[in-house]
């Protein structure tokens, strides 16, 4: 494939749609934002991309819940549309509200984990408050192909319902079980341990979900806001700080545009 097309969904609310645009450029990808009415208008608008980024933000306000708007608007006019994007072997990220309206529309954990919008869902952090801060994210899985499974890595998160909880102890045992667990919150050593390590009380340090087929994935920290080695915030202090610090959280869109030449 010469060109990876990226698509990333816009609506009332999200403000995170130009910096994953950057991303997906920086990383390879011919990008642009779309908003979420021109593709209700037209579903075969999809067929042209290869990855599709639901963007961090406040879509629609988080009036009733956080994502839960967009992920309606996504169940009822889109979602067998997405499934079709999936099914032919395409990518679907959403990052911070885009994670929280994969895992409301259905479509994380999804596709067969046993698991359904019903037993996952993301609610207010135990903080009572927004949280804003940096945080060590460990992969869970070997599945997932937007991860590295041995690679640590920090990022900044922002929100105020980042808080992933199941139904049962059987669903979450099915998550784990299941390789459904992308990332998890950890200190600086790979620790699970509670407040600030696990910004939200997030069970089980769950940051991040994936599905069956490794090709979706949600996470609720921002990896389109450390793409350059001065958006660390410690890169004066760095060792190698005058050459940049590693492009770690480019991995995640590095790792999608790649697979997509790989295997597309």
């Amino acid at each position: 494939m010469d060109q990876v097309k990226a698509v990333v969904l816009r609506a009332a609310g999200i403000n995170c749609d130009m910096e994953t645009e950057n991303a997906l450029r920086l990383a390879g990808a011919q990008a642009q934002r779309l908003h979420i009415n021109r593709l209700v208008e037209n579903k075969n608008l999809l067929d042209g991309f290869h990855i599709l980024v639901i963007p961090g933000g406040f879509s629609y306000g988080d009036d009733v819940a956080a994502g839960k708007i967009l992920a309606n608007q996504i169940k009822h006019h889109l979602y067998e549309s997405i499934r079709k994007f999936i099914d032919d072997g395409k990518l679907v990220l959403g990052i911070c509200n885009g994670f929280q309206v994969l895992v409301k529309a259905g479509l994380l954990p999804g596709n067969g984990s046993g698991n359904s919008q019903k037993d996952v869902t993301i609610t207010n952090n135990d903080s009572g408050k927004f949280e804003d801060r940096w945080v060590y994210l460990q992969p869970q899985t070997g599945r997932c192909v937007f991860i590295n499974k041995d690679q640590r890595i920090y990022l900044p998160i922002a929100h105020g319902e980042g808080k992933v909880v199941t139904d049962s102890v059987e669903s979450l045992r099915q998550l784990q079980d299941g390789g459904f667990v992308a990332f998890k919150y950890v200190d600086k050593d790979g620790n699970e341990g509670p407040f600030p390590v696990n910004p939200n009380g997030s069970v089980c340090s769950i940051a991040g979900l994936t599905d069956t087929t490794g090709r979706v994935m949600g996470l609720m920290p921002h990896p389109e806001r450390f793409v350059y080695h001065t958006q660390h915030p410690h890169w004066t202090r760095l060792p190698n700080a005058g050459q940049g610090d590693p492009d770690v959280s480019g991995t995640i869109f590095n790792n999608a545009v790649n697979y997509m030449k790989q295997n597309f």
